[in-house]
């Protein structure tokens, strides 16, 4: 059980964030790849067949070292705040202080019976390590991440909108009391069906709540009670998730070897108008990278940009439609 104490300048300080955290969603996504719950089965069989694809097996064999499912893994690979460009989060990932690192990984391999040795290197902040932390990271995000992620976004987005909305007609406390099966407000504290016990106590630090599409069963918290809270929640969803931009469609796998990944996920994500921020946060990059995105598949008649009011639109045409269904 975690335990949540409130005070009350901590209810007056409960935030939703609008989007998933794409550094929680990766590690989160790691957990279902290797125990998949049965909802994320079509998922984990296409993953797992574009990581074969992609012969990069020793990439995933690290991250799971580092974020096994079934015990502590390191608060520095979800850094704090709410990171929804996956640059700027690896970024901070490999930007870590050396003390921190020390710290973490002892943790980590305290926990483990046979810890491998290259988890010292890391430790030490060796920047060969990191490096490598860092690669890794962008390669199973493009491989498995990519491809999804608009799918997983708007499915986050719907949900965190829900609670946005109850927060601000009803208060802090509805919010609270509305988390699902596994939350249960009993003022002053947030009871949430955790495997360990555990107490964190705000003290006037507030509570940001962020939803995740690949957390599953119960919410989950930071480690380390010192930095600042954060609890990312389950979205609500189905029996299954059969990904909209998955193989499933004809040409599907395609389209991603012939326009690459993140361009393709930004073609079949644009077939209503999105602005180029709104696209940035679909893709999980900056606004700059999403404009340079738009403007190719612009240049190849597969999206067209118009401007309304102060900000520009995006959208697929009929010729970009027909590319993303295989036709």
């Amino acid at each position: 059980m975690l335990r949540i104490h409130f005070s009350g300048t901590d209810l007056g300080r409960v935030r939703v964030a609008s989007q998933p955290d794409v550094m929680w969603e990766m590690v989160l996504s790691l957990h279902q790849l290797v125990r998949p719950h049965a909802f994320f089965a079509p998922w984990n069989r296409l993953a797992r067949k574009a990581l074969t694809e992609a012969e990069i097996g020793q990439d995933v064999h690290l991250l799971a070292t580092l974020a096994p499912n079934s015990s502590y893994f390191p608060d520095f690979l979800t850094p704090s705040g709410h990171i929804t460009v996956l640059g700027s989060g690896i970024d901070k990932v490999m930007s870590t202080g050396r003390q921190r690192l020390r710290a973490e990984i002892g943790r980590l391999v305290d926990s483990r019976l046979h810890p491998p040795s290259w988890l010292d290197d890391i430790g030490a902040g060796r920047p060969r390590a990191l490096r490598r932390l860092g690669n890794a990271l962008h390669r199973y995000h493009a491989t498995v991440m990519a491809p999804y992620a608009s799918d997983a976004a708007e499915r986050a987005g719907h949900e965190a909108a829900r609670f946005a909305r109850r927060a601000l007609d009803q208060g802090s406390e509805a919010l609270l009391s509305s988390l699902g099966p596994s939350a249960r407000w009993r003022p002053p504290k947030l009871e949430v069906d955790y495997p360990v016990t555990r107490h964190l106590r705000l003290d006037g630090r507030g509570l940001l709540l962020i939803p995740s599409h690949f957390c599953h069963d119960h919410p989950i918290a930071l480690a380390d009670p010192e930095l600042p809270p954060v609890l990312i929640y389950p979205v609500a969803r189905g029996p299954l998730w059969i990904p909209s931009t998955a193989e499933l469609e004809p040409g599907g796998r395609g389209l991603d070897e012939l326009i690459g990944p993140t361009r393709a996920a930004a073609l079949r994500s644009l077939d209503t108008a999105h602005s180029t921020t709104a696209l940035a946060t679909l893709l999980c990059t900056s606004a700059a990278t999403a404009s340079r995105h738009a403007a190719a598949l612009r240049r190849a008649g597969l999206v067209i940009t118009e401007r309304a009011g102060s900000c520009v639109l995006h959208t697929r045409t009929t010729l970009g439609t027909s590319l993303v269904h295989g036709r």
